[in-house]
């Protein structure tokens, strides 16, 4: 089935919370609609968080999410498990002769459906979409300290890992900085300060 003929796919994966062996749900994997950019962003708020992962937290924003939906809306897949927003990624093609790489530039799970099967979905989605559009190789990037995404990359067949190396620097500590401040303040009392009026 292409994604022409169907906008959604139901998969079924097993509860881990019911022991059962006949417990199963059922996920539904769509793509992502006009409605689902809040959540989705949302979700990301949650999981891309500055304590866990500030590379990430420094670059998730609402355009992220915006962005790739206006330009690739066919790479935008949400997956909801009893109407709830249960994940989602967001990808692009990038063409560069002679190749074609499909890019998978955010992958998020609620942490209410972790492991579980959500994300390997997603990606096998994204990925058969991206195989049908001529894509050769698969490209994705992730923090280095991002160990459950590293491991799970892995898994489905990624590899040849390189590190990202970020560097920071407080500006609050730079000499512009601090002569900028001070012009700012000094400008401040220039407006505040009136002159007295002449007496005539």
């Amino acid at each position: 089935m292409t994604p022409e003929q169907s906008d959604q796919e139901h998969f079924e994966i097993k509860d881990p919370q019911n022991s059962a062996e006949t417990s199963a749900m059922t996920v539904t994997v769509r793509d992502m609609s006009v409605d689902d950019i809040a959540p989705v962003f949302h979700l990301g708020e949650r999981l891309f968080t500055s304590d866990l992962y500030p590379s990430l937290y420094r670059i998730w924003d609402e355009w992220e999410v915006i962005g790739y939906y206006n330009t690739d809306p066919d790479y935008c897949l949400v997956a909801e498990i009893d109407g709830n927003l249960a994940g989602f990624v967001l990808g692009t093609i990038i063409e560069k002769a002679p190749w074609v790489y499909g890019y998978i530039n955010w992958l998020g799970v609620s942490r209410d459906y972790q492991r579980r099967g959500v994300a390997d979905i997603l990606v096998d989605k994204i990925i058969e979409r991206m195989i049908e559009q001529g894509a050769r190789f698969m490209l994705v990037d992730t923090d280095p300290a991002n160990t459950p995404a590293v491991k799970f990359f892995t898994r489905k067949g990624f590899g040849n890992p390189r590190k990202h190396v970020f560097f920071s620097m407080n500006l609050t500590k730079h000499e512009y900085y601090g002569r900028l401040i001070e012009f700012e303040r000094n400008r401040s009392e220039r407006v505040t300060y009136h002159r007295p009026r002449r007496r005539q």
